[in-house]
Parts: C-alpha cells; sequence; structure tokens
C-alpha cells in the first residue's frame, strides 16, 4: 500500500510540509509506504478546458508536474493533498495542479480514498478545507478525516510543531488513512470491488 503526498506549498519545507509528514510518519509507523510530490516555484498552467484529456488520459501540457503525478497516481492506493491558506483558500498553483490532475487523471485516483490538509498563520483554514476536499466529492473518493478538522497553525514549521493539537491530527488523520486502506484490501481480497457506475446524466438547467 502507498499514499502520494502533496505539497502545495511554494516552499519544499515549510508549514504545509511540516504537517504532512506528521501524517507520513503515522501512515510508515502502520506499514503504509509514502511518497511526496512538491509543485515547487515553477509556474502551473491553469486548465484551458480543450478535452484533449479525455483520450490521453494526461494533459496535453507537459512542461510540468502535473502529468508525472498522474502516472504516479495510478500506482497509489491514497493521498493526501496539502496547501497553505492565501487568502482564505488554497493556493493558486495548488489549484490549478488539482484542476488538470482530476480532469485529465480522475480515473487513476477514483475510488482511493483521500484526504486535505491545510496549514495558515490563524484564519481561512476551513474554506481552504471546502475547497479542497470538492476533489474528492466529485471523484466518488471516500475522504478520510481525524479528531478534529485537518489543519494547523504557525508562521513557521518550528511553530507548527508546537501547534500539538494539529499535530496529533495529522498523525489521526494518518492512522485512519492507513486504517482505511486495509480495511479496503481486505474487502478486495474478499471479492468486494468498487461500485459499477452509472452511465453519465448531464442535467442542463437552461430552458
Amino acid at each position: 500500500m502507498k499514499v502520494l503526498l502533496l505539497n502545495g506549498s511554494p516552499h519544499a519545507k515549510g508549514c504545509t510540509y511540516t504537517a504532512l509528514a506528521e501524517a507520513a510518519g503515522a501512515l510508515e509507523a502502520a506499514g503504509v509506504e509514502t511518497e511526496f510530490v512538491h509543485i515547487g516555484t515553477k509556474a502551473i498552467r491553469g486548465c484551458i478546458g480543450c478535452g484533449k484529456c479525455r483520450e490521453a488520459k494526461r494533459c496535453v501540457f507537459d512542461d510540468d508536474p502535473v502529468n508525472e503525478a498522474i502516472e504516479k497516481a495510478r500506482a497509489c492506493d491514497g493521498f493526501i493533498f496539502g496547501s497553505p491558506v492565501y487568502y482564505a483558500s488554497p493556493n493558486g498553483a495548488a489549484l490549478a495542479f488539482l484542476d488538470r490532475l482530476f480532469y485529465a487523471g480522475g480515473s487513476a485516483l477514483r475510488y482511493k480514498p483521500g484526504a486535505a490538509v491545510v496549514s495558515a498563520r490563524r484564519g481561512g483554514t476551513t474554506a481552504a478545507l471546502d475547497a479542497l476536499n470538492k476533489y474528492f466529492t466529485i471523484n466518488c473518493m471516500p475522504v478520510v478525516s481525524s479528531k478534529y478538522w485537518n489543519m494547523v497553525h504557525g508562521n513557521t514549521p518550528d511553530e507548527v510543531r508546537h501547534d500539538l493539537e494539529g499535530m496529533q491530527v495529522m498523525r489521526t488523520l494518518g492512522r485512519n488513512m492507513a486504517w482505511l486502506l486495509k480495511c479496503i484490501e481486505i474487502g478486495r481480497a474478499a471479492g468486494i470491488t468498487a461500485p459499477e457506475p452509472e452511465p453519465p446524466v448531464r442535467t442542463n438547467f437552461i430552458r
């Protein structure tokens, strides 16, 4: 079993990474392999709605980490996406990345557990979490929870580590993710498979 952790912060070892690393430690302790993907500081293209990915199952833009992440996702069993809070929202690069990851590679994530993690100095965390969780709930993905909302507070990694409740939330999230992955694995061994999707129905509300 393997969980892919996406660090949506421009800072490779900043506050968001500190939160994700705490969850990853709990996953590793439970016997689940982890891998980090860092968006970095280079430009992340936004989706242009060209639709080319419907046939190719990868984005037409191949000059940033999105297609690499899609390929990694195919070999992973669960996902934790982390972002700093910018103006009560995930940062723009993380949203652009996830728009294309899910639009072009949604089939690589479908029916696999996902969780969102946010870091902030003070406020805007619940709004940012709401935006991130919508990617899971539009893609048939079980959402993994913790003992509180998946957030940490601090302006530096050291301050985040002093957010003892936030760190406990991250560890609980990692253990809950490991538990659910093991339940799914046992179910699969017993012949329980993912639900068969119905043919898509699209309703246009303009009459």
